[in-house]
């Protein structure tokens, strides 16, 4: 007795399937697509670094079950490149050296691009405020917000 579900999505804007079984998470899924930016980390919805986009809304991947996207459209960090030009987000994230062990990154630049849309010039409170799901071990938090001025400017 086969326990798999056939999803059907759009990811990255790219329409896609899958079968999957009802207990695995979104990274789980994403991880058979060969996606590795949202990475499960703390496994209960605290880090922020397997942040997704499912109908432009930001999830949890490790929380999420995968099944739960049969007919949403999933948004993964490696959209935002350009035919291999970096976003000004990504760009302003290396300028900035906001990062260091590189981990959380991923989670923090989707949520970034976010922010920018919502909130084109935000305020360092907004910053904080915004990002406030997303965790970075290796502090490099004031970084992280001089990343999101640079890039707010150039937007």
């Amino acid at each position: 007795m086969s326990n798999m579900r056939t999803i059907n999505f759009t990811l990255n804007g790219q329409e896609v399937s899958a079968d999957i079984e009802p207990h695995r998470n979104l990274v789980e899924l994403l991880q058979r697509f060969d996606l590795f930016g949202a990475r499960e980390s703390c496994g209960q919805g605290l880090c922020g670094c397997c942040t997704v986009l499912v109908d432009g809304k930001a999830v949890s991947g490790c929380l999420y079950f995968a099944v739960w996207v049969d007919g949403k459209s999933v948004t993964t960090v490696e959209s935002l490149d350009a035919e291999g030009v970096l976003s000004i987000v990504q760009q302003a994230f290396i300028e900035c050296g906001a990062f260091q062990c590189g981990f959380c990154t991923p989670g923090f630049v989707l949520m970034v691009h976010q922010l920018l849309k919502e909130h084109p010039s935000p305020s360092d409170d907004d910053i904080r405020h915004y990002l406030s799901g997303n965790l970075c071990r290796c502090a490099a938090y004031p970084e992280i917000i001089e990343a999101v001025k640079v890039a707010a400017r150039r937007a």
